[in-house]
C-alpha cells in the first residue's frame, strides 16, 4: 500500500504527519506557556522546604495555598493547574528543561527525587524510542500507565480499576465462571479462596453440603481423622438437640419414650439375631480346614471379646447398668 492510500484514521498518512507536525508545535507553545505559568507562580510564592524537601503539591502551607488561590483566579485557572505548574517548574531549572517534551512527561519525571538522575534521565529517551511518552514516563517512575503493554502491567491495571469492593466482587465472579481461568489458579489458592469465601456461617454451610453430597469428594473428607470426628460429633448433637426439642414440646412424648424402649429391645434382639445368623453361615466353612496358630488365636481373642460383651449385655437386660468395668472396656479396645 503506498503512502497516499494508507489511511490512518480518516486522513492519509502524509496528511497525517503534517498533523502531528503542527501538533508537536501547539503542544511546545503550550509546555512553555505551562512552565511560565509555573515561574511566575514560584516568584510570587517560592517553594519552602518542610522536613528537607520541598512540599509537594496538596500539602503547601495555608497562606501559600491562599495566595496561588487568588492568582489561579485571577487568570482563570483551576488551583490545581497553578500549583502543579509551580511544583513542575521549581523541578526543573531553566537549562534541565527539554525542547519536545511535554510539560506532563517533565511533571511526571519530576517525581525522581535525585536530581542528577533526574536530569539525566529526562536527556535520553527510553530505549527503542526516539521521543518520551507519557506512559513511557509513568513507566520509569513506576506509575500506572494508560496503556498496559506487560502481563504485569495489565494487572495493575485491573487491581487500579477494581479497587471499589463492588467493581471487584463482580470481576472476581465473572473471572472464576471462565473454566480456563480457574483451571490456571493453584490448587493452594483455590483452597485460600474457598476459606475466605466461606467465613460467612450461611455461604460455608451452603457450599460444606453441597460438596458433601458428591460421592467422591465425601470418601475423602471423611478419610480425614478431624472431619470425620466432627461429622461424628454434629450429628450426635443434631441428634440430641432434636431430642430434647421433641421432649419438651410435643404433647406424645411420653408415648413415645415407651415405643423407644420397645424399639432398644428390637435392637438387641436383632443383634443377637444378626450375629447368631452370621456364625451359622461362616462357621460350617471351617470343615475340615485347619487354621494355623495365629489365626486361632485372633479368633480367640474375638470370642473371648463377644463373651465379655454377651455378658455385659445380660447384666444390663437384667439390672438396668450399662457401665462397663475396667477389664471388659481394655478387652473391647484390644488392649
Amino acid at each position: 500500500m503506498s503512502e497516499e492510500t494508507e489511511k490512518v484514521g480518516a486522513v492519509s498518512q502524509s496528511r497525517y504527519d503534517e498533523i502531528v507536525a503542527e501538533l508537536r508545535q501547539v503542544v511546545e507553545q503550550q509546555t512553555r506557556g505551562s512552565f511560565t505559568i509555573g515561574d511566575r507562580a514560584l516568584e510570587i510564592e517560592p517553594m519552602r522546604e518542610r522536613g528537607g524537601q520541598h512540599a509537594a503539591p496538596g500539602k503547601e502551607l495555608f497562606t501559600v495555598r491562599e495566595t496561588l488561590f487568588r492568582l489561579a483566579e485571577d487568570i482563570g485557572l483551576a488551583y490545581k493547574t497553578v500549583e502543579s505548574a509551580r511544583w513542575t517548574a521549581s523541578r526543573w531549572p531553566k537549562e534541565h528543561r527539554q525542547a519536545g517534551v511535554s510539560f506532563r512527561v517533565h511533571r511526571i519525571l519530576g517525581q525522581i527525587e535525585n536530581e542528577a538522575e533526574r536530569f539525566a534521565t529526562i536527556a535520553k529517551p527510553p530505549a527503542g524510542g526516539t521521543r518520551w511518552t507519557v506512559d513511557e514516563a509513568n513507566r520509569r517512575v513506576g506509575r500506572q500507565v494508560e496503556r498496559p503493554a506487560s502481563p504485569q502491567e495489565r494487572i495493575n491495571a485491573i487491581h487500579s480499576l477494581a479497587r471499589d469492593e463492588e467493581v471487584a466482587a463482580t470481576v472476581t465472579t465473572d473471572l472464576l465462571k471462565r473454566p480456563t481461568v480457574a483451571a490456571k489458579v493453584p490448587a493452594a489458592e483455590k483452597a485460600r479462596v474457598v476459606e475466605e469465601f466461606t467465613r460467612d456461617e450461611a455461604v460455608a454451610t451452603t457450599a460444606a453440603t453441597n460438596l458433601l453430597r458428591r460421592p467422591d469428594v465425601a470418601f475423602r473428607a471423611m478419610s480425614d481423622d478431624t472431619a470425620r470426628f466432627q461429622v461424628n460429633q454434629a450429628q450426635n448433637e443434631r441428634s440430641r438437640q432434636a431430642r430434647e426439642y421433641f421432649e419438651d414440646t410435643s404433647p406424645v412424648a411420653p408415648a413415645v419414650r415407651h415405643i423407644d424402649r420397645t424399639v432398644e429391645f428390637l435392637d438387641l434382639v436383632t443383634a443377637c439375631h444378626s450375629f447368631v445368623a452370621a456364625a451359622g453361615r461362616t462357621v460350617p466353612g471351617l470343615r475340615d480346614r485347619t487354621l494355623n496358630d495365629d489365626e486361632r488365636t485372633i479368633v480367640h481373642q474375638n470370642v473371648a471379646k463377644v463373651r465379655a460383651t454377651l455378658d455385659w449385655l445380660e447384666t444390663a437386660v437384667d439390672t438396668g447398668k450399662v457401665d462397663m468395668d475396667d477389664e471388659l472396656t481394655r478387652l473391647l479396645k484390644g488392649e
